[in-house]
């Protein structure tokens, strides 16, 4: 199932929390309900996923995914990890291009290291939600070629949730369309077929640091209900 506006003139976003409350008017099925949880992609999915959050009044968090390149085609995925051990491999693109078992632990290592980094750096000691049997919405700030998406998605499945929403305020039509066939659902408030930059389709885009993010997991604990917002 996809949603998403018929495209024509696109919208302007004022900055990301804005480009949240227009996503969370097309998420409205969901509000108040204890078995979703947003997962937003740092770091600019962060504020966008925050205020989905807030405003459906269900829990968030992040979801830390580091894509596994194959070595001197750093465009191909040949799979991905994210927080909690989990990991996915695309068996078909490591046939293609015949990785041998040696380059794809040292490209798991390489990756294990930073994701271990960037969860010390924007967690701490916070730990992770659990999605299990869950039903995941997943933000970012927009969707440009797709690919990270695709390995959020991925290696988001092995961890067993009971579906998987892709919400972004806007992406390119061509990767609109592969998310729809990935995802249980796609939720896209703006598609584009004449797409240069997820930066195009915000006012104030403004770069997310480390502090933003970790003071907007930081308040996922109280999660309210705010009507107003998803009015304005």
């Amino acid at each position: 199932m996809s949603t998403a506006p018929p495209e024509g003139r696109h919208t302007v976003f004022t900055d990301r929390a804005a480009a949240g409350r227009a996503l969370a008017r097309l998420l409205e099925a969901y509000r108040g309900r204890r078995d979703v949880l947003v997962l937003a992609l740092p770091r600019g999915g962060v504020p966008v996923g925050h205020e989905v959050a807030q405003a459906l009044g269900v829990e968030f968090d992040l979801l830390l995914v580091r894509r596994l390149a194959v070595p001197h085609q750093k465009d191909l995925t040949m799979g991905a990890i994210a927080s909690g051990g989990a990991l996915h491999l695309n068996d078909d693109v490591l046939r293609m291009t015949s990785v041998s078992k040696a380059r794809l632990q040292a490209a798991f290592a390489e990756e294990r290291e930073e994701l271990r980094r960037q969860e010390r750096l924007l967690r701490d000691t916070r730990p992770a939600l659990d999605v299990r049997r869950r039903t995941v919405i997943l933000v970012d700030e927009g969707l440009s070629t797709g690919s990270s998406m695709h390995a959020a998605v991925a290696v988001l499945r092995t961890l067993n949730p009971a579906a998987i929403v892709v919400a972004v305020p806007v992406a390119p039509a061509d990767a609109a369309a592969s998310l729809r066939g990935l995802a249980d659902e796609f939720v896209c408030v703006h598609t584009l077929r004449n797409f240069r930059s997820v930066g195009q389709f915000y006012r104030d885009y403004p770069e997310v640091g480390d502090a933003e993010v970790r003071e907007l997991l930081d308040r996922r604990r109280h999660p309210r209900s705010r009507s107003h917002d998803i009015a304005a």
